[in-house]
C-alpha cells in the first residue's frame, strides 16, 4: 500500500527567509535599510534628496531606486549620494532579488543609511518585504487625506509616515487631522511627520527619527559614527 506524505510550507516562506538573511547581513554591516512606499509625485526623491543635504559631511547613504521605466530620479540623485538604477520593467513593485544585484553594485561603499525607493505604488509594494529594517510610507498633501483608509496595508505594515508637501496645505483641501486619525486606527503606534522637503519644514525631526532608529537596532555605540 502506498502511502502519501503531504509537507506544507507557506508559499512566501523561502522569500522571507531571504528577505530576514539580507536584513541581518545589513545589520551586522551597521546599515539601516529604509523602504519608502509611496503613490506617484508624492516627493519620495525630494525627501531623499532634502536629506542628503542635510546629512552632507556627517552622516553616509545610498539609495536604490525603484522605477518601471527610466532612471530620471537616479540621475536627480546621484550628485548627492551613491545611487543605483533599479528598473522593473512593468512589474509593479521591487522584489528582493533586484534589491540584491543593486546592493551588490553598491557594497563598496561603507553606508550607515540605505534607502530604497520603492515603485510609485501603495497597494503592490507593501506584500514584498525587501529585508528592511525601517518601511515608512508617504502620504502627499496633494492626493488627499483619505488614502490611509483606502489602502490600509500600506500604512499597517509600515513604522512611520511622512506627511508631504505641507507647504502646500494652505492651497489643497487636506485635513492633516484626518489622516493622521486615520492611519493610527489601523496602526496605533505609527510616527507621524509633517515636512516640506523643498522648504526644509520637518526635516530635522525626520533626520532625528531615521538616527535613533538606527541607534536603536545597531546599539548606542553608531550614534558617534560620522562620515
Amino acid at each position: 500500500m502506498t502511502r502519501v506524505i503531504t509537507v506544507e510550507r507557506a508559499v512566501d516562506a523561502v522569500p522571507k527567509m531571504e528577505a530576514e538573511r539580507f536584513r541581518q547581513m545589513m545589520a551586522r554591516r551597521g546599515t539601516l535599510v529604509v523602504n519608502l512606499l509611496s503613490s506617484p509625485g508624492s516627493g519620495k526623491t525630494s525627501l531623499l534628496e532634502a536629506t542628503a543635504k542635510l546629512w552632507a559631511g556627517t552622516h553616509r547613504m545610498g539609495v536604490l531606486v525603484g522605477d518601471i521605466a527610466t532612471d530620471r530620479d537616479a540621475q536627480r540623485l546621484a550628485p548627492w549620494m551613491p545611487v543605483i538604477q533599479l528598473t522593473t520593467g512593468g512589474a509593479c513593485h521591487l522584489g528582493l532579488p533586484l534589491v540584491q544585484q543593486g546592493w551588490e553594485r553598491l557594497e563598496s561603499e561603507t553606508l550607515e543609511f540605505l534607502f530604497i525607493e520603492n515603485v510609485g505604488n501603495l497597494v503592490c509594494p507593501s506584500s514584498h518585504d525587501l529585508g528592511e529594517h525601517l518601511r515608512v510610507v508617504m502620504l502627499a498633501t496633494t492626493e488627499g487625506d483619505d488614502k490611509p483608509a483606502k489602502y490600509p496595508k500600506a500604512f499597517r505594515t509600515s513604522a512611520a509616515m511622512v506627511i508631504s508637501k505641507t507647504d502646500l496645505l494652505p492651497y489643497v483641501p487636506f485635513s492633516q487631522a484626518a489622516a493622521e486619525a486615520d492611519a493610527r486606527l489601523i496602526r496605533p503606534d505609527l510616527e507621524v511627520f509633517a515636512l516640506s522637503a523643498l522648504h526644509g519644514i520637518g526635516m530635522a525631526e525626520w533626520s532625528e527619527f531615521l538616527l535613533r532608529q538606527r541607534q536603536l537596532r545597531f546599539g548606542p555605540d553608531v550614534a558617534s559614527e560620522s562620515a
